[in-house]
């Protein structure tokens, strides 16, 4: 009789996506086991009318997902990287890591080809403060609009006039087969990414020997490094919601190298740095880089941010 191994996932169209690719990549692995959905609406899909800040951060996303592991009615759940705090539960872990995909944000406008070329006062669709500081560092004329919603919703939004442009991650576009959609995969100069962006992660209980076993199969070390060193800089910052953080980190022959930015929400000021090191002190080096941008003015803001 075929193991069973339980999914839980979010019901959007992003989330059932990367559900079904893990369950595709598992099954092809162990053909013995048997793979099923566990669809959940979670409280971040249900609270659609204010922003991920104004309702308590991204782990809205997944906190069902992980109370469905503690009560055994799921083995895994797979998620956004970019939507799992940087400190899990006690009792999860992380049981593997895919290979990352296009970490860029996109720009989507039917009109305009790039972030520069909108027109003075724009209209800019997102609800992510993290892209209004570094927009609006760039252009600080934009009309930041919050924007909510599935990648359907927010694309009609878009299409019905109401905004010049919105922004959303290249790699969700791309997975559901939107890539045509995108006018401008956004420069990292102009909007570093999100910590996670672009990578699929699986959730698991921790010391679950025999669902780790089953994950190894998925797990990519490259990309498992640069999420821990992005991870760590996200973590010594106290990251949420409520504080404009991104990074990113790159491995280029055996080098690691991670770029941070913490930003004033009306992007009237972003403190900026980048490290680089051996990829063996990922961690270190995210929790050396956030403690300098912390140093170099970013500990008053968050101090504020967070009160």
């Amino acid at each position: 009789m075929a193991e069973l191994l339980r999914i839980a996932t979010r019901k959007s169209k992003l989330a059932l996506w990367q559900a079904e690719h893990v369950a595709g990549q598992l099954r092809h692995a162990h053909p013995d086991l048997h793979v099923v959905l566990v669809p959940m609406t979670t409280q971040g899909d249900q609270i659609q009318d204010r922003s991920l800040a104004a309702i308590g951060g991204k782990g809205l996303f997944i906190k069902e997902l992980e109370v469905a592991m503690q009560e055994r009615r799921a083995d895994i759940a797979v998620h956004s990287m970019k939507d799992v705090p940087a400190n899990l539960p006690d009792g999860m872990e992380l049981g593997a890591i895919l290979p990352r995909a296009d970490t860029h944000d996109a720009l989507i406008a039917n009109h305009y080809s790039s972030v520069d070329e909108l027109p003075a006062n724009a209209r800019v669709g997102t609800s992510s403060l993290r892209r209004q500081a570094q927009l609006l560092a760039r252009r600080a004329d934009l009309r930041i609009e919050p924007l909510r919603g599935n990648v359907d919703t927010r694309l009609r939004r878009l299409d019905e006039g109401d905004l010049h442009a919105i922004v959303l991650a290249s790699a969700g576009l791309i997975r559901l087969g939107w890539e045509s959609r995108i006018t401008e995969r956004i420069p990292a100069n102009i909007c570093l990414p999100a910590v996670g962006q672009g990578a699929i992660g699986i959730e698991c209980r921790e010391g679950d020997a025999s669902t780790l076993a089953r994950l190894r199969v998925l797990e990519h070390p490259p990309t498992r490094t640069a999420l821990t060193a992005e991870r760590a800089f996200s973590q010594r910052l106290g990251g949420s919601c409520q504080s404009p953080i991104a990074a990113l980190a790159q491995i280029d022959n055996g080098v690691l190298k991670l770029e941070g930015l913490v930003a004033e929400p009306d992007g009237s000021h972003l403190w900026r740095d980048a490290i680089q090191g051996d990829i063996g002190r990922a961690e270190q080096m995210g929790a050396e880089l956030a403690e300098r941008i912390l140093n170099a003015g970013a500990r008053a803001l968050l101090e504020r941010l967070s009160a």
